[in-house]
């Protein structure tokens, strides 16, 4: 490790959530508190930093009340992207323009929040720095509603995402029961996950003393099948008059094809060749209203479910802030190539710590809910699922309210750099 601590640089990746720029808040403070002179800020990731988009974070967090805004700012402060970098021997001019930008910066640190194509980033980086002799320190820090990543037991940003996904679960639940509808009424609720059934899952966490909950969950775990889904719901329909039904929007037939695929929507593929999802609810509302003659309705969260800082769990927030820390504090004591991961230590009460693991090890892997945590028939979620995430959504974080609306922290210079 060298002797003389220059300048650190932080970047966000991937999709924005209600949990990220506490991570973000966490690096800049640990940095600071650990005396590096400049703490800068990728605009809009890895790719806004070849471009030449970074700046001082200095100049825009100005006070620990600027902190404490941050970590309950929604979305990506400083923008993000998704932008894969090509392999080294594909482009090794592109990695020697980044070194030389780094060198010129004076970065030792190089922070990385995202989720498993941000870890990928690192992975990269990291192996050229080891090719090239560079001293310079690459750690990932952990962020994805989704809930994918390898070796960690959850990932900043699930959290407040599934708070806020069973809140709006038993709002459409309580909906439902207001109106009397001829033949019935199945709403279809569609999200996020597309494969890996976490967000979904926490659907169940609607079910309480004042809530029946949803009474159907399918999650991309379990191959999906159209007509059994149907017989499922007419059965579901004999016994209620409004049934709700959770469904991932990635859950796929038999064929391999998603469901969401079978519905009118223009194919998108970004950098990393996902296809953009989005329908499933959609599709599956007309089926179940051609062949069951009710009333139905498809309710997509879509992005609402992602940077909801309203409903964020304290949980979720503290640990995101607290997995900044550590990455940055990981990187100061000579680890790259790592990620900070989240170890639980216990359920009830709650604790977990954090650790640092090897990035090749998580970079591109998924990590998929347990077979065993679903039902036998795929249509819910078992109570080993309930046990692991009830206590990631505890806790509630208060905005700081402005005019009657939460006051985000906001630079318009900033903004002149997007």
């Amino acid at each position: 490790m060298q002797n003389k601590k220059r300048n650190v640089i932080v970047g966000q990746s991937g999709g924005p959530t209600a949990a990220i720029n506490s991570s973000l808040a966490g690096v800049y403070k640990t940095a600071i508190d650990r005396g590096y002179k400049k703490v800068y800020g990728m605009i809009h990731g890895i790719q806004g930093f070849i471009e030449g988009r970074y700046i001082d974070l200095a100049e825009h967090i100005e006070s620990s009340l600027d902190i404490e805004l941050l970590k309950r700012t929604p979305a990506a402060y400083l923008g993000s992207c998704r932008y894969k970098l090509p392999e080294i021997h594909e482009d090794k001019a592109l990695y020697e323009k980044i070194f030389e930008m780094l060198d010129k910066l004076q970065i030792d640190c190089f922070i990385y929040i995202g989720g498993n194509d941000s870890m990928d980033t690192i992975k990269k980086l990291s192996d050229y720095a080891i090719i090239t002799g560079s001293k310079i320190r690459f750690v990932g820090c952990p962020k994805t509603i989704d809930n994918d990543l390898a070796l960690t037991d959850h990932t900043p940003g699930f959290g407040s995402a599934a708070k806020f996904i069973a809140t709006s679960v038993k709002e459409v639940i309580r909906d439902g029961w207001s109106l009397e509808t001829k033949n019935g009424q199945v709403v279809i609720i569609e999200v996020m996950g597309r494969n890996a059934g976490w967000l979904t899952g926490a659907t169940v966490l609607a079910k309480g003393e004042d809530c029946d909950g949803p009474d159907a969950i399918y999650l991309p775990e379990v191959t999906f099948d159209v007509e059994k889904f149907v017989k499922h719901t007419k059965d579901l329909l004999k016994k209620k008059a409004s049934v709700v039904i959770a469904i991932s929007e990635g859950i796929k037939g038999k064929d391999g094809r998603y469901i969401s695929e079978l519905s009118d929507v223009t194919d998108y593929v970004d950098a990393f060749g996902h296809k953009q999802l989005t329908g499933a609810a959609v599709y599956l509302a007309k089926v179940v209203a051609e062949r069951l003659e009710c009333k139905t309705r498809a309710v997509e969260l879509s992005t609402l479910q992602r940077a909801a800082s309203h409903m964020a769990s304290l949980v979720d927030i503290t640990e995101a802030y607290e997995v900044g820390g550590a990455a940055m504090k990981a990187a100061d004591e000579g680890d790259s190539g790592k990620m900070i991961v989240i170890v639980r230590l216990s359920d009830d009460p709650y604790q977990a710590g954090t650790e640092v693991k090897d990035v090749h090890r998580i970079a591109n892997d998924e990590r998929r809910v347990p077979r065993e945590w679903i039902s036998k028939d795929g249509t819910y979620v078992t109570d080993e699922f309930v046990t692991y995430v009830e206590p990631l959504i505890q806790g509630e974080v208060g905005p700081i309210m402005v005019d009657g609306l939460p006051r985000h922290l906001y630079r318009p210079g900033l903004h002149d750099l997007f």
